[in-house]
């Protein structure tokens, strides 16, 4: 940002907002220019809250060795964008242009991709309309909020060609790449059993009391595709505890542990049953994904068990994490365990992997990197790579793996919400017998104008 005042800056990025935006969709400098792949890619960010500060760090960092600046900022609260200069100072010295509406974003025809951090009810609609528009899009996790808009979104970034990565950094961290490999060769023999866990602790969030909306929020576009509802500051800082809004604690986290198992386990085909219980056991506000939830998955054959539990209070731990193994948030146990006939293999954070041997659970192979870090600066540079080489197949976390792994969030969720286990069919990835729950993930839905084309 430039060292002019913040309201200078801002009133200048917004009056250039105005002049440069195109009437209709336009192709990205990349496509429309056939700039050479040493050219500098130019990135949007779409959603400025707490997670693009990571990832904002992260693009700052690469910007010299990935040949990558950020270009614009958009969001649909203008708190947020007066809040840039003192929340964002990565970006302090850097010239951008300002949007407050997505779609003034995508039609920029001198951005090439888009990083988009918004609520899991807009990941699904804001990256098809930019594949549409010629972006390639860094969407973070959850990717979806029912399996109809992971289809979607694999579809559009097909149709558009578009390289389009799901936020599970963990697929391009080099020392978890390493475990799975050392999974896959056998080092605790053959894996009959994995797990995963998150337990963190929630306060009390209270009530719901409407109230009126702030100034410079736009409160429609904040809700975007979901049913409207009054304004509540609950609801607005808290969205990730309703699962009308997002699937809370069945993929808040779970989605990054979920993708592990997946990964290590080889299960590239849907789960064929699933079953979840829990409830609201400690805190009884107004939130509506449980505080406690545990949960369980078959495939076509018995083997492997696949478990699942989350816990949001106070609570031992498993398997070393938090006391021994610590997470990016040392207080709280978090990880995949994996079980095999010669010994157990762990994933404790997003860089690190411990297997332990025979019956005296003898360390073996094992990888870490101090400070346990995030991973987001790997990830989002596989993701530049992949622009560059227009091939979807180089991205390690392409949104076709980010919807088979939201799939099994997904079917968690809808399991608790009706209170009953589930029957799937993992080729037409439609529920048996149970009209309401295969509804609710296959026929979402939507508000208008906010809505997910059925034809991308």
């Amino acid at each position: 940002m430039t060292a002019s005042s913040r309201r200078g800056f801002l009133k200048q990025s917004l009056q250039a907002a105005g002049a440069g935006a195109a009437l209709g969709w336009a192709a990205p400098a990349l496509a429309r220019t056939r700039r050479s792949a040493n050219d500098r890619v130019r990135v949007g960010l779409l959603g400025m809250g707490n997670r693009m500060r990571a990832l904002a760090r992260a693009l700052v960092e690469l910007r010299e060795k990935a040949n990558v600046e950020i270009a614009a900022v958009c969001d649909c609260d203008q708190n947020r964008i007066d809040a840039i200069p003192k929340g964002y100072k990565e970006l302090k010295d850097l010239k951008f242009v300002v949007y407050d509406d997505m779609r003034k974003l995508f039609d920029d025809a001198s951005i090439d991709g888009v990083v988009i951090a918004t609520g899991d009810r807009w990941h699904a609609l804001a990256t098809i309309w930019a594949c549409q528009a010629g972006k390639d899009v860094y969407v973070e996790k959850p990717g979806t909020h029912n399996l109809f808009e992971g289809r979607q979104m694999v579809a559009a970034a097909r149709k558009y060609n578009r390289m389009v990565q799901h936020g599970t950094q963990n697929r391009s961290s080099p020392n978890i790449r390493e475990g799975i490999q050392k999974l896959h060769e056998g080092v605790i023999g053959r894996v009959y059993a994995a797990r995963g866990i998150d337990f963190k602790i929630r306060p009390n969030f209270g009530k719901i009391v409407p109230e009126p909306v702030p100034k410079g929020l736009n409160w429609d576009a904040w809700i975007g595709p979901k049913k409207m509802r009054p304004y509540s500051k609950m609801v607005h800082y808290r969205w990730h505890f309703f699962l009308d809004l997002a699937s809370g604690c069945f993929a808040n986290q779970a989605i990054h542990e979920l993708d592990i198992l997946r990964w290590g386990l080889r299960l590239d085909r849907h789960p064929t049953y699933v079953s979840a219980i829990g409830g609201k056991f400690v805190h009884h506000d107004d939130r509506t994904s449980p505080t406690h939830a545990a949960w369980h998955y078959r495939w076509d054959d018995d083997e492997p068990l696949v478990t699942y539990e989350h816990r949001s209070w106070y609570t031992n731990t498993e398997a070393g994490f938090r006391d021994r193994y610590k997470f990016v948030q040392p207080r709280f146990p978090v990880g995949t365990i994996f079980l095999g006939t010669e010994g157990y293999l762990i994933f404790p954070d997003y860089s690190s992997y411990y297997t332990f041997l025979g019956p005296k659970y003898e360390p073996g192979p094992c990888k870490a990197e101090e400070g346990h870090p995030m991973k987001d600066a790997d990830h989002l540079e596989n993701w530049l790579h992949a622009m560059r080489a227009r091939d979807h197949r180089v991205l390690t976390a392409d949104i076709e793996e980010g919807h088979k792994s939201m799939v099994l969030s997904l079917l968690a969720r809808t399991s608790y919400e009706l209170r009953r286990p589930l029957r799937f069919d993992p080729d037409s990835e439609r529920v048996i017998g149970d009209e309401e729950a295969d509804r609710l993930l296959n026929e979402p839905e939507y508000r208008a104008p906010y809505v997910v084309p059925r034809e991308v």
